[in-house]
């Protein structure tokens, strides 16, 4: 494994063993803090993907019903879409539910709630392209074999006690790899690593959607797609859940 990551996932261990010697955390405070890590993460994981609600918009939108005026109705569903999606992914942690395909499409069902009932939960059955990628998807009818390929890759790692943070990564490579939905794939991908990160311990992850933060994050998953090496975006990954493993530990110490 690579220097750089291997010394990475050796902080994030580091900073994993400091969160679980002080736990179990006050109820209260653990909850506000959840709460608001959890509206950053719908914020950026949909601001990545075009919506334009502001941080603050969001907030108002999932916990308080408030419509903002001025944005589309499809962006309000995004944004209450997505925070009951990170309520279904901490059920199925809590429950120790194993991943399958199944898990997959009622995440991606969740996703697309009242946005496009047609393909909610369901794979594309057209051919697409991904705008700025050189990597093309698999054609509809590959879609099945490569889930399955992509199922026994995830037990696989497993099987062998791969790093948990390593899996995560690889959950979210590999689905936006295979693009198996018409839309809603990365949202899908980012909730699908943030299942098994939670499944094992770990504070909800977010991938920051400010233009910088969203270039690497592209150029990570390209990179990946198309030379085969997963290095740069299992770095980014890997960053991103010791920077979330620091706050934590910043404000419950």
């Amino acid at each position: 494994m690579d220097a750089t990551l291997t010394l990475l996932l050796s902080e994030v261990d580091n900073l994993k063993q400091q969160l679980d010697q002080i736990r179990p955390l006050p109820v209260e405070a653990l909850q506000k803090i959840q709460d608001a890590f959890e509206i950053e993460y719908t914020y950026d994981s949909n601001r990545i993907e075009g919506n334009t609600l502001t941080l603050q918009e969001t907030a108002l939108v999932v916990n308080e019903g408030v419509t903002i005026s001025g944005k589309s109705m499809r962006e309000h569903l995004e944004a209450i879409n997505h925070a009951q999606a990170i309520e279904f992914i901490k059920d199925i942690a809590k429950k120790n539910i194993e991943i399958t395909e199944g898990v997959i499409k009622e995440i991606h069902g969740l996703v697309l709630h009242g946005i496009d009932k047609a393909n909610a939960g369901k794979y594309r059955d057209v051919p697409v392209m991904i705008a700025g990628s050189k990597h093309i998807p698999p054609q509809p009818y590959l879609i099945q074999e490569q889930i399955e390929a992509f199922i026994t890759g995830y037990q696989k790692l497993k099987a062998e006690q791969t790093h948990p943070v390593i899996i995560s990564a690889y959950l979210h490579d590999e689905l936006v790899k295979v693009h198996p939905f018409i839309d809603g794939n990365g949202r899908t991908s980012r909730l699908l690593m943030n299942l098994n990160l939670i499944a094992n311990g770990y504070p909800i992850t977010n991938l920051k959607s400010n233009n910088e933060a969203k270039q690497a994050y592209y150029t990570g998953l390209e990179t990946s797609h198309t030379t085969g090496d997963n290095i740069p975006f299992y770095t980014l990954v890997t960053s991103a859940v010791r920077d979330s493993l620091n706050q934590y530990l910043e404000l419950f110490k």
